[in-house]
């Protein structure tokens, strides 16, 4: 255990904290607009006297988040919302540089991540943020005498919202959720251009394939997939897509993508990257029709989206790390498949994540809707909120700012026109 002697923490490289406090300042670089939050909290300190546990991925822009809210006044904590997402170098600059303690080893195992997890409910956070709901879901069934005293959730994922919202359905939510994830700023960028960039960065990675002439198909085609397809695509590659909804599969197909079950699109597969939220969406029924060499990874939150229990069973050797983040499952019959990043999230695995860029919107939206949540302490009910559109419209427009992007304004009779029913043909 690496414990800074003035801050309780575990983290697992204190020695790389320079290394990391480089990184974290590079990507505040490209970071403006949560850098103008920042300077603004620094001065109003709308968090200030309340405590912060976060549940998130652990990198460079995680990093400024954090560095964010605490300039806001918060008391925060951080501990890794996914075993092999954290980069530790940033870790250890985060609880030696900027003193925020935190609770993140990458490559973590299932007690380790737990008792993390733990440390941030034990902090007594009057706000929490998570990467998928797992710091909510252990305060809610473990811990739900501290709901009281939380005055709201912020959720980032895809994942997250989805369980967030099947918990207000079945009336188990017992403070206030804002549905980050769900606003404009994040999930149309974040989800879209940062998870497909960064899946394809984390799959070259750890494969050095080459992405041209290879078939490879996208599982699912919400934003995150359509993300990837679209890199892929452009890289070369004869992407296939996989849907079970049928808009989403017509507009694969209209955007020019083959659309077809995964059975027969297995049979094809050289790569198979699943980006659903679901449970088993590439099975032992799969496996069992891939030609050899067949390499399937996930960039959905959590590692169910592959049953790698049934690989396994079906598998006579499984030779781990035969690349850096690459194992190799030989079946019965001799073909071997090969599962990236043992089906955890493949861009934070083996690569960095998200570039800073783009998850300066979504971070400027997290902070901001916890901004927003403090001020409506009270007014809130126990479900799950939409980001307010104000908010939506000020990150964004500060972002083309930063740009140097400028936009068109209504005249005063365009406003009239657009707000009138009596001009016709």
């Amino acid at each position: 255990m690496g414990t800074n002697t003035k801050l309780k923490c575990d983290v697992a490289a204190p020695e790389r904290a320079a290394e990391g406090k480089r990184r974290i300042e590079w990507a505040d670089q490209d970071m403006p607009v949560l850098g103008e939050v920042r300077r603004r909290f620094e001065k109003e300190l709308p968090f200030k006297g309340m405590k912060m546990s976060a549940c998130l991925h652990v990198t460079a822009e995680t990093a400024n988040l954090a560095r964010t809210l605490k300039a806001g006044g918060a008391d925060m904590l951080l501990c890794a919302s996914n075993p092999l997402s954290t980069q530790d170098d940033v870790a250890a600059a985060l609880v030696e540089h900027y003193g925020i303690p935190v609770f993140a080893k990458k490559g973590e195992d299932r007690d380790t991540f737990y008792r993390h997890i733990e440390a941030a409910v034990a902090h007594g956070p009057n706000i929490t943020m998570d990467d998928g709901a797992d710091l909510v879901s252990s305060i809610l069934s473990k811990h739900s005498e501290l709901a009281g005293q939380i005055v709201a959730s912020m959720e980032e994922t895809t994942t997250g919202v989805i369980r967030l919202r099947a918990m207000e359905r079945d009336n188990a939510l017992l403070f206030p959720i804002i549905a980050v994830n769900d606003a404009d700023t994040k999930h149309l960028f974040d989800n879209r251009y940062g998870t497909g960039q960064s899946t394809v960065d984390g799959i070259i990675r750890a494969t050095d394939i080459l992405m041209a002439g290879k078939t490879v198909v996208a599982a699912g085609y919400g934003w995150c997939g359509r993300g990837f397809a679209m890199r892929a695509r452009g890289m070369g590659a004869n992407v296939i897509v996989t849907e079970v909804d049928p808009v989403k599969a017509i507009e694969a197909a209209m955007d020019g993508l083959r659309v077809m079950p995964m059975i027969e699109a297995a049979r094809q597969a050289d790569l198979i990257c699943t980006l659903t939220g679901d449970i088993h969406v590439v099975r032992e029924e799969h496996f069992k029709v891939m030609k050899t060499g067949c390499m399937v990874c996930n960039s959905g939150h959590f590692d169910v989206e592959l049953d790698l229990v049934a690989l396994k069973k079906i598998s006579k050797t499984v030779n781990q790390g035969v690349r850096n983040f690459v194992d190799e499952y030989v079946l019965q019959d001799g073909r071997k498949i090969y599962v990236l990043a043992e089906g955890r999230l493949i861009n934070l695995s083996a690569a960095e994540g998200h570039p800073a860029c783009v998850m300066d919107m979504s971070f400027a939206t997290q902070a901001l809707a916890s901004e927003y949540a403090v001020k409506n302490k009270g007014k809130l009910g126990k479900k799950v909120y939409d980001v307010p559109k104000e908010i939506d419209s000020w990150v964004a427009s500060l972002k083309l700012k930063t740009m140097g992007i400028t936009l068109d304004e209504l005249t005063a009779e365009q406003k009239k026109y657009l707000t009138s029913w009596d001009m016709g043909t």
